[in-house]
């Protein structure tokens, strides 16, 4: 007799323990769609994004000078906790991670009671409740309730509502009609808008690349310079392109001709160079605001290197014997022949020339004493360095030498720096971020500029053959908007009757 009793029992402890199973993963999953979850997250992550403001980021022009200024505790801890490239940050990814997973389980949570909307509107509701809405009215036509719903359902067509749909509760007839239903799944077009804003920075901070790609004339590379951090050391990494970089020309217009190389006598920077793949060679230019695509990857202005240069140099070349005196112009590592066949070859340019090798770490970008070096090769053979200076110095002995027949004077000078360093930026993300936004600006517009309205009309059998009808409507946002398009219907109720009588 006993072992039935135990057969039944195995069966009913297995569905215990299912059912408690899956209330458990009922309460998790209701808990990590939680709006206090999503409101949680949404505050951790802002307060990463502050860090990410307050503290420089490596790739920032001016980094290197702001690190050096940081205490070494300061290093170690922003170090460590990866202060300095938060963006890329493990603990910002899961941060997006966690908040893409609260939005795709509000969503799949809160879908399944929005679907009713679409695919069993409520074309009847109880009487009571159209009564207790903020918008109803209880209208009596002097009509039985086939004529009075003829009226109603002209009154709903004049009032803008279409032609209502006709149903029938407990033996009351029932007229329904409703704008903006979509408005209720555009919680789904936001969600989905946030999700493709985060799947591009996420695919940015996998994918992305980052780095610093110094240029002058004549130079060719693919080879980009980083930062990263070990604990409170900073080193450099190299990165490689997939193509080539040859720099043909870098020129930074001034605003005033004669001043220093500073940005607040720079109109703008250019470089320009050429690149170089299994595609062919590419011309490209960036300027300040200017910036060069190719392949992904992004070339910007992000700073200059502080000495002195000379894109050109206006000469006054006279010849020792004659005294005759021609100008001649000649662009860096430009040459220039002369009637005799002299030639003339532009070595280097210094901004503040010194006997000996010159300083690297010297800011030169005001000129302090500018020289070109010219190399002069008369036609017979032979090669000689010349020396050449402006006005300033033009009575000290060096530069009334003669070289290969020649005296040499500098007139002018275009200034430039000696290098221009370009941000490249490789973000595979960008396109999606700004697809992102742009929908989660159009879903915004669609909740908050408009709402689902619903009017209903039941008709009762009243006294002395008349029928009393009892409006109601209902609106999910904007109710002072809704009562306008709810005075409105009345008054085409009232229109309608005002006809039949």
């Amino acid at each position: 007799m006993s072992l039935p009793a135990i057969q039944n029992a195995e069966p009913m402890g297995a569905v215990g323990e299912v059912r408690l199973r899956r209330g458990t993963l009922d309460r998790v999953l209701k808990f990590a769609g939680s709006v206090r979850v999503g409101i949680v997250l949404l505050v951790l992550l802002g307060a990463a994004c502050t860090i990410g403001m307050l503290v420089m980021q490596q790739n920032v022009d001016g980094f290197a000078d702001y690190y050096a200024e940081l205490t070494p505790a300061q290093k170690t801890v922003y170090g460590s906790l990866g202060f300095f490239n938060i963006y890329y940050a493990w603990y910002f990814n899961a941060l997006l991670a966690a908040l893409s997973l609260n939005i795709i389980i509000s969503t799949l949570d809160r879908l399944p009671k929005i679907l009713p909307y679409f695919s069993r509107p409520a074309s009847t509701v109880p009487l009571r409740w159209l009564r207790e809405q903020r918008n109803s009215a209880s209208v009596t036509l002097a009509a039985a309730p086939d004529d009075a719903a003829a009226a109603i359902e002209n009154a709903f067509m004049k009032a803008g509502w279409g032609k209502p749909v006709r149903s029938e509760r407990k033996g009351i007839p029932y007229f329904f009609a409703e704008k903006g239903k979509w408005n209720r799944l555009a919680f789904c077009a936001v969600h989905v808008a946030l999700l493709t804003i985060f799947l591009g920075g996420f695919l940015t901070a996998q994918l992305g690349s980052n780095g610093n790609l110094p240029l002058y004339p004549g130079q060719t590379t693919n080879l980009i310079f980083d930062t990263a951090f070990d604990l409170d050391r900073m080193r450099q990494i190299t990165k490689q392109l997939p193509f080539e970089v040859t720099c043909t020309d870098i020129e930074q217009r001034l605003i005033r001709h004669d001043g220093p190389l500073t940005a607040n006598n720079t109109i703008d920077w250019i470089t320009r160079f050429t690149i170089r793949d299994e595609t062919g060679v590419h011309t490209a230019e960036v300027g300040m605001n200017r910036p060069y695509d190719h392949r992904g990857y992004r070339f910007f202005q992000a700073s200059f290197v502080p000495i002195g240069r000379a894109r050109t140099v206006r000469l006054a070349v006279t010849n020792a014997s004659s005294g005759a005196t021609e100008e001649v112009t000649l662009e860096r590592d430009g040459t220039h022949q002369l009637a005799d066949g002299t030639k003339l070859i532009f070595s280097e340019f210094r901004g503040d020339f010194v006997i000996g090798p010159e300083d690297p770490n010297e800011d030169t970008t005001s000129y302090p004493n500018p020289a070109a070096i010219i190399h002069v090769a008369p036609r017979g053979g032979g090669l000689e360095t010349a020396t050449v200076f402006g006005p300033e110095m033009a009575d000290i002995p060096a530069a009334r030498k003669p070289y290969g027949g020649y005296i040499f004077r500098m007139l002018d000078f275009e200034r430039v720096s000696h290098q221009h360093v370009l941000a490249v930026q490789r973000d595979p993300g960008s396109t999606v971020v700004y697809i992102g936004f742009g929908l989660l600006t159009l879903t915004l517009a669609g909740v908050f500029g408009f709402s689902h309205r619903r009017v209903w009309a039941a008709i009762e059998k009243g006294a002395d053959g008349n029928s009393e009808v009892t409006f109601g409507g209902h609106t999910n946002r904007n109710p002072n908007g809704f009562d306008e398009q709810f005075d409105e219907l009345m008054r085409s109720v009232e229109g309608v009757r005002e006809e039949r009588e």
